[in-house]
């Protein structure tokens, strides 16, 4: 699977990357050329990610990094990584360590958007450029690649307003499990899953769920369930996969059977969507995101400009103008497994139609 997820990456190289951004984008710009006088292709890169609980860091993000910085120096650049375990005094101390051993540029996935930015400036004192990756970051970052997080929220809240059908209306009471207040992409997340949500259902329990753990969203569900009572539930918007995890499991103890959400398009996740346990996914597409971090970072590294990569920008809360490629997101059913994560080499039919799931897999062709 790790193979056919870097044979994606390379194609996703080449594909025309179009910016629809969340944040305040822009087409004015402000010089972020890298670090000045070129370098050759020995460039060390430093790759911080914030946490290794959800899946796809480290069998997508790292490994997809990894082998295209390698193609893109000619095999000279390599990268030094480290995961902050979810915590944000861990990865600025992390930052600050390759700061010190001198690394060409980061690339850095901030735990917390806002508590990272004095390391941030840090490398940027030092003359290292900062990819901020998958999350704004805020301080002096140089480019930005990630989805369009308000998009996932829409997207999310659509679903959840198709599943319901019939039970879609304003006194039909929902519970909102949004993610980590200290992510800003939970803000978009959940701005863009209210646009489409408020007014139309009831929103009778909201969370912003700490660490997005799969066992916060657990407890909070559980919570939600003993005060509203099981028969009032309609629905749960779930922000990711792994809390939608969670939350299966408390609707399941209390004998409850409603749509979930979620977001990732992780293993799990796809088969709790093939049994109907859980209705629909976010599926980004790791590879072409990773790809183009990949390819800013090494421009950034080499001293070049962004210019032939980044087509648009965004505003960040403390830098403006920033070099900027935005990924675009699709809705995960088990109608279209087949055309998303199978076709693109996320997962292989064998991957996610295990014994347990074969006979659910048959019933929606996968087989």
């Amino acid at each position: 699977m790790r193979r056919a997820a870097v044979a994606v990456a390379a194609g996703a190289m080449a594909v025309s990357l179009a910016a629809c951004g969340s944040a305040k984008e822009s087409k004015g710009g402000g010089d972020h050329s890298g670090s000045g006088s070129k370098k050759g292709d020995a460039i060390t890169v430093g790759l911080l990610l914030p946490e290794n609980q959800t899946a796809r860091y480290e069998k997508f993000d790292k490994p997809i990094i990894e082998k295209q910085v390698k193609d893109l120096t000619n095999g000279k650049g390599k990268v030094v990584y480290a995961n902050a375990k979810q915590d944000a005094t861990t990865q600025n101390q992390q930052v600050d360590t390759m700061v010190t051993n001198k690394v060409d540029v980061l690339i850095v996935d901030a735990v917390d958007s806002k508590a990272i930015a004095s390391s941030v400036k840090k490398a940027k004192d030092a003359g290292i450029p900062v990819v901020a990756y998958d999350r704004l970051a805020e301080g002096p970052i140089d480019a930005y690649t990630s989805f369009d997080n308000e998009a996932v929220g829409h997207t999310q809240g659509k679903a959840l307003l198709k599943a319901l059908g019939d039970k879609a209306k304003p006194s039909s009471k929902i519970v909102m499990m949004n993610g980590a207040i200290t992510d800003p992409n939970a803000a978009f997340f959940k701005k863009g899953a209210l646009a489409e949500l408020k007014g139309k259902v009831d929103i009778a329990k909201s969370y912003d769920t700490k660490e997005w753990k799969p066992e916060n969203a657990n407890a909070n569900m559980e919570g939600a369930i003993s005060a509203l009572g099981k028969k009032n539930i309609v629905g749960v918007y779930s922000a990711n996969d792994g809390m939608a995890g969670g939350i299966i499991t408390a609707l399941k103890a209390a004998g409850i059977n409603v749509p979930v959400t979620g977001q990732d398009a992780e293993l799990a996740g796809v088969q709790r969507i093939v049994t109907g346990d859980q209705y629909m996914s976010v599926y980004k597409s790791y590879p072409q995101e990773a790809a183009v971090a990949a390819k800013m970072a090494v421009a950034l590294g080499k001293g070049e400009k962004l210019d032939s990569i980044a087509t648009s920008k965004v505003d960040s809360p403390t830098t403006k103008q920033v070099p900027s490629v935005i990924v675009p997101v699709i809705s995960l059913t088990k109608d279209n497994i087949k055309e998303t994560v199978i076709k693109d080499g996320f997962y292989t039919i064998s991957d996610i139609c295990t014994d347990k799931y074969k006979s659910a897999c048959a019933k929606i062709g996968l087989k």
